[in-house]
């Protein structure tokens, strides 16, 4: 017989003194396009970076003439760029979008030169966030990797940074802000958080994962192997059983949840026009959707419950943000089974985990226990790690994300809560976000991933300030203004310390009434991840009592 074999390829040679360049894109053209200017900027300062040392840029794709943008948009079209790259190269991966990390992480796996993660620093375009979540995915590969990040490419720390990168293929960063938890001594809060491990170890949870891997996250997908030791397990579900469950909601009960939310003081900025406002037929589907995943999560008993949305239900149904907020609040419209006879999750949150974000559903169940034990309100959400300037002498962070802030986090509960319409650009179909600004405070912030084939948390305390309400409309007018924001001062923490070492786009955050309780409930929780066998970390100014 005759056999067809395959051409053997010939492995290209990297020149001297030059690094390759992909750009890792969204998935929705209409985002890479409304990006790309950003991006040209971003590569422009990397390659005067490089030609200050003497080296220079090959961008390992060109503009395509029809889309209008250089981005790898696929992982196929990845998998294809990569074919052309010298596998030894010095290779740079550079982001000024929102950006879809399995796009490129099957070549990056493969790739056997250094490589450097790059970002801008901004808030309308921000590829910090893009970068954070690609790091992650490298860390939970086990890929080696520098990274680094700039505001205009002008000051001398990103400038060491290339240098340092292009001399010895690494970047050094400092994270002595980070130390293991220590043993902790005997305490109310220690005992609590190791009897609720006990407890969900003995009679275990479920969490309901609406579609895996939103936006190419594989960082954000947590294995069975590591997640069952947890005593927490899956139920995967489809998109498809919550649109079908929608059908099945009459008008009637979903116009009762938005005659709960007005009387409840929340607002919306509604108008006519399908497209580009929010409207009162995107809000009944929304209402719908709520009643439809508290009717599905009754039906599977879930503990918690994920809604993938942004792939897939963006292009049939309005967002999920609004419903993932309520699902968090512990005061929200009641929904009844389908036979009226019983009130669903009444009095309770139902932890909801944006994006599918596996890491936050760990948390986010375990930080509900923990702060329904001790008598606090356990509404907790993640946030975009956003963006950030200083302001009156302290680095201040923009925690920002479109879905899952529960009403409790504005200091007038849902009087402060306003529903504007999710941008045209990312959400074709509408729908209403929760906006609003959260209220100063002391809380608790962490972030559960995964790396050296192990499940990790890294914990720290934070405080939501107040600034005054121009500058927060400025740092809203810089980034998303339909979005809910929170000020966030980080405790003994820096800027490029926390950019470093955070390994995901997410971090997640809870209140406590004051900064004593705050220490109690993060020591409680500390205590339950350790229990658990996850490796806890804490960061920055941290005081386990």
């Amino acid at each position: 017989m005759t056999y067809t074999l395959p051409a053997p390829t010939t492995p290209a040679t990297a020149p001297e003194r030059t690094a390759y360049l992909v750009p890792s894109g969204d998935l929705r053209e209409s985002a890479n396009v409304a990006g790309w200017p950003t991006q040209v900027e971003l590569e422009r300062v990397v390659a005067d970076a490089l030609a200050a040392n003497g080296w220079a840029v090959e961008r390992a794709l060109g503009v395509d003439p029809d889309t209008g943008h250089g981005f790898i948009s696929s992982q196929r079209m990845g998998l294809k760029v990569f074919r052309s790259i010298p596998r030894d190269a010095p290779l740079i991966v550079a982001t000024a979008i929102w950006q879809y990390s399995h796009h490129v992480l099957a070549g990056l796996r493969s790739h056997r030169g250094p490589i450097l993660t790059v970002a801008n620093f901004a808030g309308d375009w921000p590829g910090l966030v893009g970068l954070l979540g690609l790091n992650a995915g490298l860390t939970k590969m086990g890929r080696p990797y520098s990274t680094i990040w700039t505001v205009d490419g002008s000051d001398a720390w990103f400038r060491d940074g290339i240098r340092s990168w292009l001399e010895t293929g690494t970047v050094t960063h400092d994270d002595s802000h980070v130390r293991d938890l220590p043993p902790l001594g005997p305490s109310p809060e220690r005992e609590l958080g190791e009897a609720l491990a006990d407890q969900l170890l003995d009679e275990k949870a479920i969490i309901g994962v609406f579609d895996e891997g939103c936006m190419g996250m594989y960082n954000a997908i947590i294995d069975d192997e590591l997640l069952n030791p947890l005593g927490i397990y899956k139920e995967r579900l489809s998109q498809s059983a919550l649109w079908a469950e929608m059908q099945t909601v009459t008008d009637e009960e979903a116009d009762a949840v938005g005659r709960w939310l007005t009387e409840a003081g929340m607002t919306f900025r509604t108008g006519t026009v399908e497209a580009t406002e929010l409207t009162e037929t995107q809000l009944r589907w929304q209402h719908k959707m709520y009643v439809a995943a508290l009717r599905l999560s009754d039906d599977f008993g879930l503990d918690a419950v994920g809604i993938q949305y942004q792939q897939g239900l963006k292009n049939l149904a309005p967002a999920s943000d609004l419903v993932e907020g309520l699902l968090n609040n512990v005061a929200r419209p009641p929904v009844t089974s389908r036979d009226g006879s019983r009130v669903l999750y009444e009095g309770k949150a139902l932890p909801h985990f944006n994006e599918v974000d596996e890491g936050v559903a760990v948390d986010a169940l375990i930080t509900n226990r923990i702060w329904t034990a001790m008598g606090l309100d356990p509404a907790n959400t993640l946030h975009d790690v956003r963006w950030g300037e200083e302001y009156d002498g302290q680095f201040v962070w923009v925690f920002e994300i479109s879905g899952s802030v529960p009403p409790s986090h504005f200091a007038g509960g849902y009087a402060d809560a306003e529903g504007w319409r999710q941008d045209p650009v990312f959400f074709p179909a509408g729908g209403a976000t929760i906006n609003g600004v959260s209220k100063p405070g002391e809380i608790v912030w962490s972030r559960v991933y995964i790396a050296d084939a192990g499940l990790h948390v890294d914990l720290g305390r934070a405080s939501v300030v107040e600034l005054p309400p121009e500058e927060t409309e400025r740092r809203k007018q810089a980034t998303n203004p339909e979005w809910p924001i929170a000020h966030v001062v980080l405790h003994g923490i820096t800027r490029d310390q926390f950019m470093a070492r955070h390994k995901a786009n997410h971090a997640q955050v809870v209140y406590a009434p004051d900064a004593a309780t705050a220490d109690k409930a993060l020591t409680a929780k500390a205590a339950m991840f350790a229990r658990l066998g996850v490796a806890v970390h804490l960061c920055g100014d941290v005081t386990p009592v």
